[in-house]
């Protein structure tokens, strides 16, 4: 079975940018003497139908030939040492194929020994992109992803065992759901189909993989993914469903089929470029800032400088989240004699005026300064700059809708639509309406607008508690 590599979509587009623009960058380094108004110079270069024509042809020539040598499958890239080997022989393939621009150039701007400097660079950099791919898909590959499997059945156990088995990503198989368990079946089991929304509401599941029958369960089909789809968490299964005596199926790179609940795609690696270019920037800009916070939580009150407090993160993941501390130092204690004067609707809990709060702390909670240290967060990836609110463990635990558990599909942010809607001033059941939208509504540039949105809503302080 054919499994593409992980971000083999981005990996793609970016081979091809690099190849073409190694390709330009070598052409314009050469002829720099001949085109001596720079930029200018180079955009009035004549351009002829037969260089369209072979520039396009590179640039989708290119993947292709990347695919065909297997730079893209899983199962040929296990090692460093075998993805390196392609990589040149791919590169040295590539530049075969450019050779076509000397050959064919009249002009003589073009000349062969272009050609070995192309395959140089674009080798180094293709090299340079896999090692940087294999080093993070690593930093990834400490949490395996979880997965519960729906059936079984041969299907089913045929899944634990790939799963359990392959390489990368890691995977964890949380247990099986069927209404019909084997009874010899020695595999962790955790219910009946029945019971598969309170299990996805309680579990940390990445994925759901359904292998029952089509032919006599499509009606339990039809309704598990339905739940999933309520609970927000991607379902799969394999294309491959059907017995046959002489056809086979024939896939592109793999046979199973994904069926997303959540923004997915290259689009997140761009917004994750952008999550941690502006918190580097926003954390050395801080600095200063975040010392006289410091000093000013030392001076007005005793206890530590931060506040931790373990939160759900993506796909119910538990992690440590730290604020600075605006409270005294035995207020989570204190809460539970407070729980009577709750202002929030739902399973959330804010009060206004909480005797509980600092003096200092109320001026960083009203400027939102105390969540500076959530920045942390977002370089490390558990968190992002635009993302629904992470909730403490006490919040979450008393949700009793599997619909409210969707906005756990990606990753919790520092601001979301909620943020820049009045925060605690409107009610829970339009905070969880205003997170699924964001879900649903997704795109780069509504996390512009958020971001450029949440700096006069914390200046204004509008709903801070």
């Amino acid at each position: 079975m054919r499994h593409a590599i992980p971000w083999s979509r981005a990996l793609i587009v970016a081979d091809a940018a690099i190849l073409f623009a190694v390709l330009i960058g070598v052409f314009v380094a050469a002829n720099s003497d001949r085109m001596p108004n720079g930029v200018n110079s180079f955009l009035s270069l004549r351009v002829t139908v037969k260089n369209i024509f072979l520039l396009a042809a590179m640039v989708v020539g290119w993947p292709a030939l990347f695919r065909m040598m297997g730079l893209y499958e899983e199962s040929r890239l296990r090692t460093w040492g075998e993805e390196a080997c392609r990589v040149i022989a791919s590169c040295s393939i590539a530049s075969g194929l450019a050779m076509t621009f000397p050959l064919t150039s009249q002009s003589g701007m073009f000349r062969p020994p272009l050609i070995v400097v192309f395959w140089s660079v674009a080798t180094a950099a293709i090299l340079a992109l896999r090692g940087m791919r294999r080093v993070a898909v690593k930093r990834l590959d400490h949490d395996p992803t979880r997965v519960i499997i729906i059936g079984a059945g041969p299907r089913g156990q045929a899944a634990y065992d790939e799963l359990t088995h392959r390489p990368s990503p890691p995977c964890h198989v949380v247990g099986f759901v069927d209404s019909d368990m084997p009874e010899a079946l020695r595999r962790p089991t955790l219910g009946s189909l029945d019971e598969l929304e309170a299990i996805l509401m309680r579990q940390a599941v990445d994925e759901v993989f359904v292998t029952l029958p089509i032919a006599s369960k499509y009606r339990e089909i039809q309704t598990a993914i339905a739940v999933c789809e309520r609970a927000g968490v991607p379902v799969k299964y394999r294309s491959d469903m059907f017995d046959t005596a002489v056809a086979w199926p024939e896939y592109q790179q793999s046979p199973v089929v994904t069926m997303q609940v959540a923004p997915s795609g290259a689009r997140l690696i761009v917004k994750r470029i952008i999550d941690v270019a502006v918190a580097s920037i926003v954390l050395g800009m801080a600095t200063p800032i975040m010392l006289a916070i410091a000093l000013g939580i030392r001076l007005t009150s005793r206890g530590p400088l931060l506040f931790a407090q373990e939160r759900y993160g993506r796909n119910k993941r538990i992690f440590r989240m730290y604020k600075f501390r605006t409270m005294v130092v035995d207020a989570a204690e204190l809460q539970e004699g407070l729980e009577g004067r709750n202002e929030m609707d739902g399973p959330v809990f804010k009060i206004a005026n909480d005797p509980r709060v600092t003096r200092f702390g109320r001026f960083l909670r009203h400027t939102s300064l105390d969540e500076l240290p959530q920045l942390v967060h977002v370089l490390t990836g558990t968190m992002s700059l635009v993302g629904p609110r992470p909730l403490p463990l006490r919040d979450v635990e008393r949700f009793t809708r599997s619909t409210d558990m969707r906005r756990f599909s990606v990753h919790p942010g520092l601001t979301c639509l909620w943020q820049i809607s009045g925060r605690n001033e409107i009610g829970f059941n339009e905070w969880v309406r205003l997170d699924l939208a964001y879900i649903d509504q997704w795109s780069l540039r509504l996390d512009l607008y958020i971001l450029a949105r949440t700096i006069p809503a914390v200046l204004s302080g509008l709903g801070a508690r």
